[in-house]
C-alpha cells in the first residue's frame, strides 16, 4: 500500500514539474488579449538578444536568420504570463514589419527554473538582408491595459554586408565582386608618377584607380574591350580611349583573368597615400565593393655581374651577337620608316587637335550630376583629348569664397574661350549613394553654380556675335527643363556620338540665325 502511495506521489511531482516550451506563430494585428481588461500583468523581459544563424538553402548558397532569444524577469508576476510577442521593422530602401507570437505551452509555477537560473527562450526565424538596420521590440501577454503605460524591451540590430565572412557567398555579393581579389600594389615612380597594379575581374570590363590623401591627387581609368582591338579611326572617341597617343594611359585587357598595370599623374606627395579601386560590374553598376590599397616607393632595381662574368658572356655570345644586331638595325631602320611614312598620311587623312593651340574651357553643370563617375570623366576627355585648360568650381573654392560666386563666375567667363552646360537625364540613384559619402561628390558642402551661371550668361544668349561662346554636352538623349529653354538655340553635343565634332566645334567659332537668337531673348 505505500509502495503505490509513493508511486503515485511520484507520477503527481512528475505532471506538476514539466517545464514550459514555446509554440510560435505569426501575428501582425494587435493581440486578442489587449481589448480584455485584467487585474494583474506580466512585466518586461530582463533582457533581449540578437544574433546571425546560417542556414543552408542550396549548394554553396547561405541564408541567415535571426536567433532572437530572451530572459524572463525572475518575479511573481511571471505567474501572469502566457506569451510573448516579437515584433521586427526593417530600416533600408524598402521598410518591412513583422511580429510572431510565442505561446508558453505550461503556467509557470516558479520565478526560476527548476534546475537554477532565470527561464530563457529563444526563436529562429525573420530572414537577413544585407546592410539593413533592424529594430527588434518584445512584449509580454497579457499586455497593459488601455491607457497605463505597457512594459517592452527592444534592441538594435545591423546585419553585415558583402565583406563579411559569410555572406561574401551570397550571389548578390558575389556579383558586386566580394569574391574578387584585385591584389593591388601601387608605387611612387617618381614625384609626379604612381603606378598601380592590379588583377582584373571576368564580371566587369572597367574601373577607375585614385590615389587619395587629404584630397583626391590624381586618378585614371581603365576599359577592358574584347578582341579585335577597336581601330584606329575610333581611339580618339570618348570614351573608348585605349592608346598612349590619345593623351592618357589606357588598358587593353583581354576578356579572362589578367594583371594590368596603369600609371597615374599626381598632383601631390603620393608615398603612403591611398590607392581606391571603384571596379564598374555589369551586375552591380557603380555600387560595387571597392578595393583599397597603400602607395609605397618602387623598389630600385641593381645587378651584381662581376667584370669576369660579363667578359666571358660576352665572348662566348659576340659570334652570334653580331649578326643578330645588324638584322635588328634593318628593321628599326624599316619600322622607323614605315611608321613616319603611314603618320604622314594619316596627319593629311584626320585633324589632330594637337596641332591646335590650348583653350580655357568653363564647365558648369547641374548638382544631381555625379561628380566623380560623370564630371571627371568629362573633365578628362577634355584635357587630354580637346586641348582644354578646365575650369571647375569645385577646384576654385577658396576663390569663389573670397570674390563671391558672381563676381567668380563674371571673372571665369571674360577669362574663357569656351562655357559648356554640362546636363544629363542619367540619374542613378546608386552612383549618388555611393558618391554622397565620397570625397569630391556633388554634395559635399558645395553650392549649385548653374542656376546662377544660367541668369547671369543668358544675356550673351541674345548676341549673334558672343553665342559661340556657349555649348551644350549631354551624355544621354534630353529634353533641356523648361527653366533652361534659352539653352536650345546652343549647339548641341551627344558623346559619345558626337566626339569628334565636339573637339573641332571648341577650336572654332559659329553663329546661330537670327531666328534662333531671337527665340532666346524671348526666352532668357
Amino acid at each position: 500500500m505505500s509502495l503505490a502511495l509513493l508511486s503515485l506521489a511520484a507520477l503527481c511531482w512528475g505532471a506538476a514539474s514539466l517545464e514550459p516550451t514555446i509554440q510560435c506563430g505569426s501575428e501582425n494585428g494587435p493581440s486578442p488579449e489587449w481589448k480584455v481588461h485584467h487585474a494583474l500583468t506580466p512585466g518586461d523581459l530582463w533582457e533581449l538578444r540578437v544574433e546571425p544563424v546560417k542556414t543552408r538553402v542550396a549548394l554553396e548558397e547561405y541564408s541567415l536568420l535571426m536567433n532572437i532569444s530572451w530572459i524572463l524577469r525572475a518575479d511573481a508576476s511571471i505567474r501572469m504570463l502566457k506569451a510573448t510577442k516579437i515584433c521586427v521593422t526593417s530600416k533600408s530602401n524598402f521598410q518591412s514589419y513583422g511580429c510572431v507570437r510565442c505561446n508558453y505551452t505550461e503556467a509557470f509555477q516558479s520565478q526560476t527554473r527548476p534546475s537554477g537560473g532565470k527561464w530563457t527562450f529563444s526563436y529562429t526565424g525573420f530572414p537577413i538582408e544585407l546592410d539593413t538596420v533592424y529594430f527588434i521590440g518584445s512584449y509580454n501577454i497579457p499586455t497593459a491595459n488601455m491607457n497605463e503605460d505597457g512594459p517592452s524591451l527592444s534592441v538594435n540590430f545591423t546585419s553585415p554586408g558583402c565583406l563579411d565572412h559569410i555572406m561574401k557567398y551570397k550571389q548578390k555579393c558575389i556579383e558586386a565582386g566580394s569574391l574578387w581579389d584585385p591584389n593591388i600594389t601601387a608605387c611612387k615612380k617618381n614625384e609626379k608618377m604612381v603606378e598601380v597594379n592590379f588583377t582584373t575581374s571576368p564580371l566587369g570590363d572597367r574601373y577607375m584607380a585614385l590615389i587619395q590623401s587629404n584630397a583626391v591627387l590624381g586618378f585614371s581609368t581603365v576599359w577592358e574591350v574584347p578582341f579585335p582591338l577597336i581601330p584606329l579611326a575610333s581611339t580618339c572617341s570618348f570614351p573608348y580611349l585605349v592608346e598612349e597617343k590619345c593623351g592618357h594611359s589606357r588598358g587593353i585587357l583581354r576578356k579572362k583573368l589578367t594583371r594590368t598595370s596603369v600609371v597615374i599623374p599626381v598632383t601631390g606627395e603620393s608615398e603612403g597615400a591611398v590607392v581606391q579601386l571603384a571596379p564598374y560590374f555589369r551586375t552591380c553598376g557603380h555600387d560595387c565593393i571597392r578595393r583599397k590599397g597603400t602607395v609605397v616607393l618602387c623598389p630600385k632595381t641593381s645587378y651584381h655581374n662581376t667584370p669576369d662574368n660579363n667578359r666571358r658572356v660576352l665572348g662566348d655570345w659576340l659570334p652570334l651577337l653580331l649578326p643578330a644586331l645588324l638584322v635588328v638595325t634593318w628593321v628599326l631602320v624599316v619600322g622607323i620608316y614605315l611608321r613616319r611614312r603611314h603618320e604622314r598620311i594619316k596627319q593629311t587623312s584626320f585633324p589632330d587637335t594637337t596641332l591646335l593651340p590650348p583653350i580655357r574651357v568653363l564647365v558648369v553643370y547641374p548638382s544631381e550630376i555625379c561628380f566623380q563617375h560623370t564630371v571627371c570623366y568629362f573633365t578628362e576627355f577634355l584635357q587630354n583629348h580637346c586641348r582644354s585648360e578646365v575650369i571647375l568650381e569645385k577646384w576654385q573654392k577658396k576663390k569663389i569664397a573670397e570674390m563671391g560666386p558672381v563676381q567668380w563666375l563674371t571673372t571665369q567667363k571674360k577669362a574663357a574661350d569656351k562655357v559648356i552646360f554640362l546636363l544629363s537625364n542619367d540619374v542613378n540613384t546608386m552612383c549618388d549613394g555611393t558618391c554622397d559619402n565620397s570625397e569630391g561628390s556633388s554634395n559635399e558642402n558645395s553650392q549649385d553654380l548653374f542656376p546662377l551661371a544660367f541668369n547671369l550668361f543668358c544675356s550673351d544668349l541674345r548676341s549673334q556675335t558672343r553665342l559661340h561662346k556657349y555649348m551644350v554636352v549631354y551624355f544621354k538623349e534630353a529634353d533641356i527643363k523648361d527653366g533652361y529653354s534659352a539653352l536650345s538655340v546652343c549647339p548641341k553635343y551627344h558623346l559619345v556620338k558626337d566626339a569628334t565634332a565636339f573637339c573641332r566645334e571648341l577650336h572654332s567659332k559659329q553663329h546661330v540665325s537670327a531666328g534662333k537668337r531671337s527665340q532666346a531673348c524671348h526666352n532668357c
